[in-house]
């Protein structure tokens, strides 16, 4: 299972209705979670580690960011996250 990091567009981000999106945020920390649904997200601020068994991904504000159901990681907030995201 990979995640997918991506550097959206304007467009790109209208044409997925991120507005539209379910907000969340998280301050500097570490959590283990497990996605029960393909996640795609964007960041408009922050920066994040994610440690997986296959290895550890790094993004930051202004990456759109496609995590596989079933993934389970490691979060490292290493900048205060504010996100927008839907699952399916």
């Amino acid at each position: 299972m990979k995640i997918i990091v991506k550097k959206p567009t304007e467009d790109d981000l209208k044409d997925l209705g991120v507005e539209d999106w379910n907000t969340w945020e998280c301050a500097v920390s570490t959590f283990d979670w497990t996605y029960s649904d393909k996640e795609t997200a964007y960041l408009y601020e922050g920066k994040v580690k994610v440690k997986t068994a296959q290895g550890e991904t790094k993004f930051e504000a202004g990456d759109l960011v496609v995590f596989p159901k079933g993934l389970s990681c490691t979060w490292i907030v290493e900048k205060p996250v504010r996100k927008v995201y839907k699952f399916g």
